[in-house]
């Protein structure tokens, strides 16, 4: 036989094909002279427990392939809906931040008004019952008085002008200290 081949190589595995040819015969000549054989049989049922088995660590290997591929692709898909999510918000933030600075001037506004009618009414009021306690006093007498403050005790006098009649009141009221 002649082979040709660059590095030697394709030679080297021809003589190695030859030896284990000849280790295989020399194997087979060796049963056949002992005679010992299996029975059909046990050989078939032999290897279908090995097919079997074989068939069991192929589907476990598969099984365990798909379980991983599965969690993969749940993470990714999670990781997807995240980023959509994030967006979502981003987009609904910049929607909603004009609209509510909108709303919030539009309050500041009202509030503004309805304080500046607040205190319009409230000077009003403040005018009407100037001039209605200057008048209930004209009409009706005013009172006038003064007190005394002490250490143990509080001095009150009190005149009350009733059109012409005048009340006076004079009261001590002492303190109660405690030693």
């Amino acid at each position: 036989m002649d082979y040709y081949s660059k590095d030697g190589q394709l030679d080297k595995i021809t003589k190695d094909v030859d030896k284990t040819k000849l280790a295989k015969n020399e194997g087979k000549e060796k049963e056949e002279l002992l005679k010992i054989k299996k029975p059909p049989d046990e050989e078939q049922k032999a290897t279908e427990i090995q097919a079997w088995w074989r068939g069991t660590l192929v589907r476990r290997a598969l099984l365990h392939a798909a379980l991983r591929a599965c969690i993969i692709q749940r993470w990714w898909r999670q990781r997807l809906e995240r980023r959509l999510e994030e967006r979502r918000r981003a987009v609904l933030a910049s929607y909603a931040r004009p609209n509510w600075a909108a709303v919030t001037l539009q309050s500041w506004v009202r509030m503004w008004r309805i304080r500046q009618r607040y205190c319009r009414l409230l000077h009003a009021v403040r005018i009407i019952q100037g001039y209605w306690r200057w008048h209930n006093c004209h009409a009706c007498g005013f009172v006038q008085g003064r007190y005394e403050l002490t250490a143990n005790q509080l001095g009150v006098e009190l005149e009350i002008f009733l059109g012409s009649q005048i009340c006076r009141i004079t009261n001590c009221i002492p303190f109660q200290i405690k030693n």
